[in-house]
C-alpha cells in the first residue's frame, strides 16, 4: 500500500480536510487553507517588524560598556 498523500491523491473525497461541515467540498477548503496561509504569513512579517523594532529599541538604551 502507498503513502497516505498518494491515497488522498486517488481519492480526495476520503480527505477529512476536504470536508467542510461535514460535505466533500475541496475548493472551500482549499480556499480555507490558504486564508489561514495567508494570515500566518501576515503574523509572521508582523512578528518579524516587532522583533526589529524592540531590538532597535533595546540597542538605543542601552548602557555603553
Amino acid at each position: 500500500m502507498g503513502e497516505w498523500s498518494e491515497y488522498f491523491e486517488d481519492f480526495p473525497e476520503e480527505n477529512p480536510a476536504n470536508a467542510r461541515g461535514g460535505e466533500f467540498d475541496p475548493s472551500d477548503a482549499a480556499a480555507q487553507r490558504e486564508a489561514q496561509a495567508k494570515a500566518a504569513r501576515k503574523l509572521k512579517t508582523e512578528q518579524r517588524q516587532l522583533d526589529d523594532e524592540i531590538a532597535a529599541i533595546v540597542q538605543q538604551h542601552k548602557k555603553p560598556t
